[in-house]
């Protein structure tokens, strides 16, 4: 089929685009932009700043990424935003490209799916599979794993961490790092349950589900202590990686401050 690029489309000769490329009308893309190969870019998308699309990625209507991060002490450092393969962005979502405050990327990895008016702020690192619903907001700095559902309207605090295989109820204040394998929800958000039908559809075991249960009822209903948990949990019988995963995370979190692991970065921020 080849490169299709709308006769509205504004495309500076000097990005990067790749083959079989579909570029819609009244979109407007940047020099230092490079989309890769069987991307489709819908209507009026704004592709600016040193961005990088990978392949297979689908641009909705009204999306902007590589824009100017939200942080008034940003001077114009030529930031970047990095996106994987097999992404989607519905329409109106915004990628702010990174402040010199790190590694000076906003990194998206693979197939994830950012319902419309979704945010992610400069700074953030996101795995792959993760699903944003409506109106999610990310904070700068924030940390996503893999295979995570953050349900509309949440907002994830600056430098929070959202472990692997959890789920952010809708319209939750997420001021704390989640742990992976586990349901947030509230104002602000604390661990309600297991998520045991997430855990159920990526193929984990009932002894995984279980262990984590019983990791669950130690540390949010018995309060028995982080450490007190860690120590039934982890030097009785067979040791199961999530529980290992789980314990890794929740000793990250409580190193930082106001159970944010990342917010140690601050100072360095």
């Amino acid at each position: 089929m080849g490169t299709m690029i709308a006769q509205t489309a504004v495309v500076d000769p000097r990005a990067k685009i790749g083959t079989n490329v579909r570029i819609g009308h009244f979109c407007v893309i940047g020099p230092d932009v490079k989309v890769g190969d069987d991307c489709l870019i819908e209507d009026h998308v704004v592709l600016t700043g040193d961005s990088t699309l990978g392949e297979e990625n689908h641009v909705f209507p009204g999306t902007v990424i590589g824009a100017d991060p939200q942080d008034t002490s940003y001077k114009g450092t030529p930031t970047r935003v990095v996106i994987g393969d097999g992404n989607v962005f519905r329409e109106y979502c915004t990628v702010n490209r990174a402040t010199e405050k790190e590694e000076g990327v906003t990194r998206i990895g693979n197939n994830n799916y950012f319902m419309a008016s979704a945010h992610v702020a400069h700074d953030c690192l996101l795995g792959d599979r993760n699903i944003l619903a409506n109106n999610v907001m990310l904070g700068g700095h924030a940390h996503l794993g893999n295979d995570i559902t953050i349900a509309g309207a949440a907002g994830i605090s600056h430098f929070a961490s959202v472990g692997s295989l959890s789920f952010v109820s809708a319209m939750s204040r997420v001021l704390h790092d989640v742990p992976p394998y586990m349901i947030v929800d509230g104002q602000p958000a604390k661990p309600r349950a297991v998520n045991s039908i997430g855990l159920k559809r990526h193929g984990f075991s009932k002894e995984d589900t279980a262990a984590l249960t019983k990791a669950f009822r130690l540390l949010y209903r018995s309060y028995v202590g982080f450490e007190s948990a860690k120590e039934q949990l982890l030097t009785t019988g067979p040791i199961r990686p999530v529980l290992r995963e789980l314990f890794d995370f929740l000793e990250y979190s409580v190193g930082g401050q106001k159970g944010r692991g990342r917010d140690r970065r601050r100072k360095a921020a």
